[in-house]
């Protein structure tokens, strides 16, 4: 499971990984009874420490997202089911952070949200959003 912690964030970093996972499971990489990183296995991962892993985990265990299975590890709950108002909230959180990091750097709403279309036009253009971004990415690289 790839989970990146974005120091620029203020939110703590467990909330960051609780977040990641319930993201996963809207998206669909993560599914039910799926295995978790153990919290060991996670921290050395993100370079964190482990307390803060098994804060996320004990979060997501009060929710009844995941489970721990003793001597076996750490499991997706078989009943989670991700419906409609996860997806508007994971939506919405996308667009306050987009919408706050834009006004943070003197961008208006209109930019914004003509540099998404723009965006989204040239990932549709190239097929798919990973080789577009990849694509970027080495040019900025390259610069």
């Amino acid at each position: 499971m790839l989970v990146t912690l974005d120091p620029r964030d203020e939110r703590p970093l467990y909330l960051q990984i609780v977040d990641h996972v319930r993201r996963a499971l809207l998206v669909g990489t993560l599914r039910a009874e799926d295995p978790l990183p153990s919290v060991r296995e996670l921290a050395a991962e993100l370079l964190v420490n482990p307390r803060t892993v098994s804060q996320a985990y004990r979060e997501l265990e009060g929710e009844g997202v995941i489970y721990v299975r003793r001597g076996q590890g750490t499991f997706v709950a078989p009943t989670v089911h991700p419906d409609r108002r996860e997806r508007r909230a994971l939506v919405r959180g996308v667009a306050e952070r987009a919408l706050l990091d834009a006004r943070r750097n003197g961008l208006g709403l209109d930019e914004l949200v003509t540099m998404i279309r723009e965006v989204a036009a040239e990932d549709e253009g190239e097929g798919s959003p990973t080789a577009s971004t990849m694509k970027r990415g080495e040019e900025q690289g390259a610069a």
